[in-house]
């Protein structure tokens, strides 16, 4: 007789652009593999179809993600966050990285699950994050109304279709997670990729492990729209070509090769361009004067529908390094970077000091919004 399928509890959030399944991990087994095992079946992963059908996954980058949530045992944190991006056609989970736009969500996920003590019934909770795949703190400022998270608002985010309540995310020293933020030492680099020559590239751990190149060294504009970015498969491989070769430099991979096999979620792959009028995805006119530069990155191997929350972390943090690809751009002092992405524009703020002859990312905050788009359980075939 078949085994019944096991039933664990789990909350579905949108944050910022992207969403995800949230699970206690207390709730999942302690074995990694068993763990993954059980999570890649829950998102309907690997599906040769790429469709998901059968899992709570969305068949994007954006929407194939796990969080695990837990009080935390640091004295200076309430909650820790383990993310994990699910590949969608391979048996595999990534968790070298982070998600910045589900960070959004931990906060009033984690105190709907009960794991955040002495939050106000009214005004503004913070929540005090640590990221434990990378090592790094964050700080979400939840609103509160009525003893509940207060998730209705007039906060219009780019890429999401409907406003909701502004959560803001101060990511303290972004950098700070045992990578150097300058993993080779320099503001630039120069990467030899086979096919494409010399490739300069600004490499740097903030937020998440990134690479940012020119977007006209990979041949394309800047200005550019995911679902044609996406269907050009030599585009797709001269990026992942740079993006792989970026992860050696770094010290991410051994190899190419296995930066491609085993570490497709970082180091994160940025496209940037000076200012120029484009559509948005949705329509919109994106004037060159409302933003600092374009950018068009990458997530899993496909160009993402707005901007990953860590990227925009990134982009900023190398926007405030002299000598950087993105120094040209750099604002003038308490002014956000503002950054033109497929479906908008995104304000990203860093704050940066010198520390004797080295570069040190004190905060780079960003707003976002959040929404429990469903609780219960996730039904899992044994």
């Amino acid at each position: 007789m078949p085994a019944e399928p096991v039933a664990i509890p789990a909350s579905y959030m949108r944050g910022g652009t992207s969403k995800g399944l949230f699970f206690l991990a207390a709730d999942l087994p302690a074995d990694p593999a068993a763990r993954d095992a059980l999570l890649l079946r829950a998102i309907g992963s690997p599906d040769p179809y790429a469709r998901h059908i059968d899992g709570m996954g969305g068949a994007t980058s954006s929407t194939s993600k796990v969080v695990l949530l837990q009080r935390s045992t640091r004295a200076d944190c309430d909650v820790d966050y383990l993310f994990g991006a699910v590949a969608i056609e391979a048996p595999l989970i990534d968790w070298s990285g982070s998600c910045g736009n589900l960070a959004a969500a931990v906060g009033p996920c984690a105190l709907q699950m009960g794991l955040v003590d002495g939050a106000p019934a009214d005004g503004m909770a913070r929540v005090r994050i640590w990221q434990a795949n990378l090592g790094e703190r964050i700080d979400a400022h939840v609103p509160m109304q009525g003893g509940r998270v207060q998730e209705a608002g007039g906060f219009e985010l780019d890429g999401v279709p409907f406003p909701g309540a502004r959560i803001r995310l101060d990511f303290l020293d972004p950098a700070g997670g045992g990578l150097p933020l300058l993993p080779t030492g320099h503001a630039r680099d120069a990467l030899e990729v086979p096919g494409l020559g010399t490739i300069e590239a600004t490499l740097l751990t903030a937020g998440n492990p990134t690479a940012i190149v020119a977007a006209a060294a990979l041949g394309i504009e800047g200005h550019e729209l995911p679902r044609a970015l996406n269907t050009d498969a030599a585009l797709l491989a001269r990026c992942e070509a740079v993006r792989a070769h970026a992860a050696v430099a770094m010290g991410l991979a051994a190899s190419a090769d296995e930066a491609t096999r085993k570490r497709p979620a970082t180091p994160k792959l940025a496209l940037v361009a000076a200012p120029a009028d484009y559509t948005a995805a949705d329509g919109r006119a994106v004037q060159a004067g409302s933003i600092d530069l374009l950018v068009r990155m990458l997530s899993m191997g496909l160009f993402h529908h707005a901007l990953p929350g860590t990227g925009a972390i990134a982009l900023a943090a190398a926007a405030a390094l002299p000598g950087s690809l993105l120094a040209p751009w750099r604002p003038d002092a308490g002014a956000p970077l503002r950054m033109g992405h497929p479906s908008g524009r995104i304000e990203t703020e860093a704050e940066a000091a010198e520390q004797g002859g080295v570069w040190r990312i004190r905060r780079v905050s960003v707003d976002r919004s959040a929404r429990r788009l469903m609780a219960g359980h996730v039904w899992v075939p044994r």
